[in-house]
């Protein structure tokens, strides 16, 4: 089977496509506050699995990251507006150190696609 990467670089490709599924690299965005950076994550999400060949309605896991679980509600607020609710996907949350201390919220999803 072969693999597909999309917009490889030195250390990571945002996306890898092998076979059927479709593995996003973690998703980060910058915003004044969790809700911001949450909307803009999910929108990098959409557009990268869009170009992948699937859609939110296949995410079959979500690992999400928070820099402080006390932004648990404000993140869940714009995920529950956007998840595909006849087709949630598995699900974990946990709150760890990012990247940066900008970030306030990490994203990685594995989806089907076809």
């Amino acid at each position: 089977m072969s693999i597909e990467r999309l917009d490889k670089g030195a250390r990571m490709s945002e996306a890898v496509i092998h076979g059927n599924t479709v593995y996003l690299a973690g998703q980060v965005a910058e915003g004044p506050d969790v809700e911001s950076q949450t909307k803009a994550v999910l929108a990098s999400i959409d557009s990268l699995l869009a170009r992948a060949g699937s859609d939110k309605s296949r995410i079959l896991t979500a690992t999400i990251w928070l820099s402080d679980i006390k932004n648990f509600a404000g993140m869940n607020s714009v995920w529950d507006s956007w998840v595909d609710k006849a087709n949630p996907p598995a699900r974990a949350t946990s709150e760890g150190k990012l990247a940066a201390p900008q970030f306030l919220v990490e994203i990685i999803v594995v989806a089907a696609r076809g």
